[in-house]
């Protein structure tokens, strides 16, 4: 073919070929003086070099529960320092970290914890209405009369240790703070030892796919995988040790752990926390007060501290880049963000938990039309095709289902190889499940999903085109586009409209709007003016959700005309 939709990331600058925690250790010598570490909710300001001290206290102290290299330890909780020396301490110590959703409830817990078969879970006591300590307690009666270690519980039968952040005790439990303690030179030696048997492709991180059927699936990411993305993630926005990152996205998840606290790392950057969860005030007020150079974020995020009432009485001058990614960002938010937040060099991320997780990035020099209309070029290393559904590679500006393949690329799903089979082609192709077009520069834009592209009477509709329509409205503030079935043309569109404060609209407004604009069949039949979006905690509008409860709203069926 000769404009086939298939680019690679060829590339001057090497992989790394190092651990997580060889890396961390040149770094933290490297970058000894510098600040590494801010959480301001909990008042902690440490350098590299106390940051070190303190990852090397934890990963003795989780050694000397006696958990060997390869072990699963289990983290649920939200964003704090715990979570961040957690996270490359167990690297360090060769243990693999399982991601558990702060948002879990008791039965995805007990399936997380059993699916991988984790020796340990570290849980904070309590974050928003979850109470963890009551659910694990209820999950695991053991509890009360149990030594910390000698947990031998029924329902997990896997689960030895439980670990609780706070002061308070727990019985059962141990505390966080006892795996600090200062260890021995004779501790401190056989960690470094430990550290040069291991090897970069080792797993070392497990994460829940939030999947919209069946049960979460555990993407199983090696050292390899998460710290090259994290380094090209940096370099695409020119990152270096004068750079201070805000952090407001979860760090259970690749976004705030991989593109977040390992991208800090990899360039000598400090990682800063302004809350545990995302809240726009504390984002506003980190960002001025700690003269961040970096915002990451969603775009729901970035819609929501530019339309703060107090959005305008903030110092963001000090703010040059980031990373906006999770879902696909509305041209007309781009903008903003590229002007009222001074973000000139902001690159769009694209990619999944199972490549580790971006494959497609743009760069702090990519010219503006490109930065707001795709999710820009081809990360190094990386190879992509968009194929149509015989599994052949499509020219450029034809649509088709997005494959990644290279380092990136999951080791697999944890324990199950007929789902990871599913997925990574026997040529080593992860398919995507989005829908994509490639430009005659390598530029892609992400279309939808497979399953979300709309098919009304024979025309396909890709819902991300409607919606770019209307955040041209001056009185939308956000807007979704999902399917919905229809007797007559197997599908018709429905639009849930989210109207900035103090605006008021009606359908007709809105379906006047359109006529003339768009073809009659891309105006959605449906229309609803909501004050909120069903989502993830990442972030990530949950369309199927949507889909389901318009289907019981308006009584409709998943009949589909022939």
């Amino acid at each position: 073919m000769k404009h086939a939709s298939y680019v690679h990331g060829a590339s001057q600058q090497a992989l790394i070929g190092q651990t997580i925690g060889q890396l961390f250790d040149e770094a933290s010598q490297q970058y000894a003086s510098q600040q590494a570490l801010i959480v301001r909710h909990q008042g902690i300001r440490w350098s590299y070099a106390e940051l070190r001290q303190q990852v090397d206290r934890l990963a003795c102290g989780l050694l000397r529960l006696g958990l060997q290299p390869g072990d699963r330890i289990g983290i649920w909780s939200q964003n704090n320092a715990e979570w961040v020396l957690t996270q490359f301490a167990t690297a360090k110590a060769g243990l693999v970290l399982v991601n558990i959703n702060p948002a879990y409830r008791r039965s995805e817990l007990e399936y997380a914890i059993n699916k991988v078969g984790c020796r340990a879970l570290i849980a904070s006591p309590s974050f928003k209405s979850s109470n963890y300590i009551e659910m694990l307690q209820d999950l695991l009666p053991e509890l009360a009369d149990s030594q910390p270690g000698a947990l031998r519980a029924a329902r997990m039968p896997r689960l030895e240790w439980v670990i609780r952040m706070g002061q308070q005790a727990t019985s059962g439990m141990l505390g966080f703070a006892d795996l600090l303690s200062e260890p021995t030179p004779q501790e401190l030696a056989a960690l470094q030892q430990l550290g040069q048997t291991l090897q970069f492709d080792d797993a070392i991180n497990i994460q829940f796919t939030s999947g919209t059927t069946g049960s979460p699936k555990g993407a199983t990411l090696s050292h390899h995988n998460i710290l090259n993305n994290a380094f090209f993630t940096g370099q695409a926005m020119g990152f270096g040790p004068d750079d201070r990152l805000c952090i407001p996205v979860p760090l259970y998840h690749c976004f705030g752990m991989v593109l977040g606290t390992l991208t800090c790392l990899t360039h000598g950057a400090c990682m800063v926390f302004p809350a545990e969860s995302f809240d726009v005030l504390s984002v506003l007020h980190a960002v001025q007060e700690e003269r961040c150079t970096a915002l990451h974020g969603v775009p729901t995020m970035f819609i929501s501290l530019l339309d703060h009432p107090q959005f305008a009485e903030f110092d963001l001058s000090s703010l040059r880049t980031g990373v906006m990614a999770g879902s696909p960002c509305p041209i007309e938010v781009m903008k903003r963000v590229t002007t009222l937040m001074h973000m000139e060099q902001v690159t769009i991320g694209y990619g999944m938990t199972e490549t580790s997780p971006l494959s497609f990035q743009s760069r702090a020099d990519t010219p503006l039309d490109k930065r707001v209309s795709t999710v820009g070029l081809v990360h190094p290393h990386v190879e992509v095709k968009i194929v149509d559904n015989d599994g052949r590679i499509v020219a450029h500006g034809e649509t088709g289902e997005l494959l990644t393949r290279g380092y990136s690329v999951m080791l697999g799903y944890w324990d199950d190889p007929q789902k990871t089979a599913d997925s990574i082609d026997q040529s080593g192709w992860m398919h995507s499940g989005d829908l994509a077009v490639m430009d005659g520069q390598g530029y892609v834009n992400i279309v939808g999903r497979v399953k979300d592209m709309v098919i009304r009477g024979g025309e396909n509709i890709y819902p991300r085109e409607v919606e770019e329509f209307f955040y041209s409205h001056p009185k939308i503030q956000e807007v979704q586009v999902i399917g919905v079935p229809d007797d007559r043309f197997g599908e018709e569109l429905c639009a849930w409209i989210k109207l900035r404060d103090g605006e008021t609209a009606s359908v007709d407004d809105m379906r006047a709007f359109c006529q003339g604009q768009i073809a009659h069949y891309k105006i959605p039949r449906y229309i609803e003016f909501v004050d909120s979006f069903p989502m993830t905690i990442t972030g990530k509008i949950q369309k199927f959700v949507m889909r389901q409860q318009m289907k019981e709203k308006l009584g409709l069926s998943d009949a589909r005309t022939a």
